[in-house]
């Protein structure tokens, strides 16, 4: 067992699948680092792999909105405060790594499509410790947020797609009712 993990994701909407993967990683390290990429739009950079990554659309809530509902699920899913860390992850801009994450712990991720492929191969020429969970072709991906905010905006049932924490906190932040405001 690793004694340091980091995962990482946009968690554009924090959603059951993300727990999933957040919980896997746990289940090898210690203590689990939550990297929350494209943490604000002067941190966000295109990426031919995945360019909708980085659109504004794509990256509605904040950095402090995605962390306060990760922290709550997190502690909702009987994890100590100890037992992780989440913090701003600059993920387009590795010379920065250094300033937010320990280099020396393992990188855990998910492949699924281009976009996983070359997150993998750039960690990887950093000379981080990769360890991949799982590769699976993209129609074995499941959830997406993209999908929740799309029910947000449309006025359909999304809560069943989020753990219940973090349905409960985006409902006090009033982010559905932001989220359903937006053209997507």
């Amino acid at each position: 067992m690793a004694a340091t993990g980091v995962v990482h994701g946009r968690f554009q909407i924090f959603h059951l699948d993300h727990l999933r993967y957040l919980l896997a990683a746990k289940k090898r390290c210690h203590h689990l680092v939550i990297g929350i990429t494209n943490p604000d739009p002067t941190l966000t950079r295109t990426d031919a792999a995945d360019a909708y990554r980085s659109l504004p659309e794509a990256n509605p809530l904040t950095y402090f909105e995605r962390y306060s509902v990760i922290r709550a699920v997190m502690l909702d899913s009987d994890l100590g405060p100890a037992e992780f860390s989440i913090v701003p992850f600059p993920i387009n801009i590795p010379e920065l790594y250094r300033f937010y994450l320990p280099l020396d712990a393992v990188f855990y991720l998910t492949i699924y499509d281009d976009w996983g492929k070359r997150k993998y191969e750039m960690f990887k020429s950093l000379g981080l410790n990769v360890e991949v969970l799982w590769i699976r072709p993209i129609e074995q991906k499941g959830i997406s947020a993209r999908e929740v905010r799309r029910r947000m905006v449309e006025n359909e049932e999304w809560e069943h797609l989020v753990p219940p924490a973090a349905a409960c906190v985006m409902k006090k932040m009033g982010i559905p009712e932001r989220i359903a405001n937006l053209k997507l």
